[in-house]
C-alpha cells in the first residue's frame, strides 16, 4: 500500500471506504505508521494549530447502577464507594479557575436516580456561578433521560462525553449485561444532540475478538453520527472483571493495542479534521510518553487529573492507572513541559470547544 496517496485518497472523498480505514489499520511496517501519525498532526496544525486545550478531571463519584463486563467500578465490584461533596468539587473547579485551565470534565459512575440528577444539576448552577461562567464543563454520567439532559444543559453544562465503546451490536452484547443495550446507548446520543451538547464519544480498542473492521466501522459511525468530540484509548486490563478472562495481556499484546489506539487517533483526524479529539490517560497507562505520542498522531486534548489524591485509587476503570499518587499542583507543571517537549503549546484560559461544532451548527441554522 502507498500510505501517503491513501490518504490523499481519504481526505478528497468526504467519506473513505471501511475497507480502505481497515487496511491502515493493519499495518505490519513502522515507517508506513510513521507516515500516518505526521500526515495527521499536519492536518491538525493546519486545521486548529499546534494547540492542546485542557480539562481538569474531577472523578467526583465511583458509585455506579451498571455492570459493565470490562469495568473496575462496575455494580458489582467490591471496592470502597465514594461520592465527593459540593464543596469537595468546588474546590476542584476553582483550582482548575487560578490554573487557567479554562475547562472542567466532571465524570462519575452512571446513576440517574433523582438525588444524583438533582446533584450534578447544581454542582453544574454554582460552578458557573462562582467562576461568573469562565469555566467551559464538560459531563460524563453516562445515560440519561433527554429532559435530565437539558436540564443540565440550560444549568451550564454545553459538552457531554458519552462513549460508546463500540459501534456493533454484536460486540457490544459481549461488554454488557443482556439489561445494558446498545440501542439504549445510541439514542443517549441523539437525545445528547438534541439538547443541545457538543456531543462526545469514543470506543475502546484492542478488545478480545475486535477486528480491524469493528474499528473501522467505529470511525464510520463517528461521521455517521457527525460527533463533535472523541474520547477513546487502548483497552487496559482489569484482572477482576469478567472480560479479563478472554483477554491476552502480554507485552507484545500491549504494544499492539497501543499502536492501534495512535492509529485510531490519526485515521479520526483525517477522515474529520475539526473535531476535538483527547490523548487520554489509558495510552499513558501503556507508555509513560503515551499522552505525548497521541498529540503527535492527531489529539488536540489533555484531559489532567484534578481529582483530590484521596479519592483517585478508587477510580479505577482498569489497572496501572498513571498518577494515581500525585495531586493536582504536581500534575499542571508536568504536563506543560511534557506539551512543549513536542513543539505544541497549552491552550490557557481557553474552553477549546469543538470547531465541528460550530460548523455543524452555521450549516443547520
Amino acid at each position: 500500500m502507498n500510505v501517503a496517496s491513501t490518504i490523499r485518497k481519504i481526505m478528497g472523498s468526504g467519506r473513505p471506504d471501511g475497507d480502505i480505514l481497515a487496511s491502515l489499520l493493519s499495518l505490519t511496517d513502522p515507517s508506513d505508521e510513521e507516515r500516518l501519525f505526521k500526515a495527521a498532526c499536519e492536518v491538525k496544525r493546519e486545521r486548529l494549530g499546534p494547540v492542546a486545550h485542557l480539562r481538569g478531571l474531577v472523578e467526583f463519584s465511583n458509585v455506579c447502577a451498571r455492570n459493565c463486563l470490562y469495568c473496575g467500578i462496575r455494580r458489582d465490584h467490591a471496592i470502597r464507594r465514594y461520592a465527593m461533596s459540593a464543596e469537595e468539587i468546588l474546590s476542584c473547579a476553582r483550582f482548575a479557575l487560578e490554573n487557567r485551565y479554562g475547562s472542567l470534565v466532571l465524570q462519575s459512575g452512571e446513576r440517574d436516580d433523582p438525588e444524583f440528577v438533582e446533584f450534578v444539576d447544581d454542582i453544574v448552577r454554582e460552578i458557573k456561578r462562582q467562576g461568573d461562567g469562565a469555566l467551559g464543563i464538560t459531563l460524563s454520567c453516562g445515560e440519561q433521560s433527554e429532559e435530565t439532559y437539558r436540564r443540565w444543559f440550560e444549568s451550564g453544562a454545553h459538552r457531554y462525553l458519552l462513549r460508546i465503546e463500540t459501534s456493533d451490536p454484536e460486540l457490544y452484547a459481549r461488554l454488557h449485561p443482556a439489561d445494558q443495550g446498545f440501542e439504549r446507548r445510541v439514542q443517549c446520543l441523539r437525545s445528547l444532540r438534541a439538547a443541545g451538547y457538543q456531543v462526545g464519544t469514543g470506543v475502546m480498542i484492542g478488545l478480545p475478538r475486535q477486528t480491524a473492521e469493528h474499528l473501522a466501522n467505529d470511525i464510520l459511525f463517528f461521521s455517521q453520527m457527525d460527533i463533535d468530540m472523541i474520547g477513546m484509548g487502548p483497552y487496559v486490563l482489569h484482572d477482576e472483571t469478567p472480560l479479563a478472562a478472554e483477554a491476552v495481556n502480554t507485552p507484545g499484546e500491549r504494544r499492539r493495542r497501543l499502536s492501534l489506539a495512535l492509529r485510531m487517533i490519526a485515521l479520526a483526524r483525517i477522515v474529520m479534521p475539526d473535531l476535538n479529539i483527547a490523548a487520554s490517560t489509558a495510552l499513558q497507562a501503556l507508555d509513560t510518553g503515551g499522552r505525548e505520542l497521541g498529540l503527535l498522531a492527531g489529539a488536540n486534548v489533555v484531559m489532567p487529573n484534578i481529582t483530590p489524591r484521596e479519592y483517585r485509587g478508587d477510580y479505577l476503570l482498569y489497572e496501572g492507572k498513571p498518577c494515581v499518587g500525585e495531586d493536582a499542583d504536581m500534575c499542571r507543571g508536568c504536563l506543560e513541559r511534557r506539551i512543549n517537549s513536542i513543539g505544541e503549546k497549552v491552550g490557557w484560559d481557553e474552553w477549546g470547544d469543538s470547531r465541528h461544532f460550530f460548523k455543524r451548527k452555521d450549516i443547520s441554522s
